[in-house]
């Protein structure tokens, strides 16, 4: 996967188009992530008793992958990621300013 727990990201599709934030977490086998503060909806909670009030929650729910794109932490743009091999290790590099992510 391309895209790493804590990476910055820039939304390029979608009703929060434009936004950035950190990736909270990540569903690989679905292929979407968890930003804080994007892609936020309302749910309406029935009390279920007496003692507990009815309430609107503010939820987060998962982003599709392809709708996001890094932000280079070197040149601060958005970019492509991209691979390369130093020794036997694989590392990922930026395929704008071609610096290691």
């Amino acid at each position: 996967m391309k895209l790493k727990k804590g990476d910055e990201v820039k939304i390029i599709r979608g009703k929060d188009k434009g936004k950035t934030g950190k990736i909270e977490k990540i569903f690989s086998k679905t292929k979407k992530v968890v930003i804080p503060g994007v892609n936020l909806y309302k749910r309406h909670l029935k009390a279920r008793s007496q003692s507990q009030p009815s309430e609107i929650i503010t939820l987060t729910k998962p982003i599709a992958l392809a709708n996001v794109i890094l932000v280079c932490p070197k040149c601060h743009l958005p970019a492509r990621v991209g691979f390369d091999m130093k020794g036997n290790e694989k590392i990922r590099i930026c395929r704008r300013c071609q610096q290691v992510i």
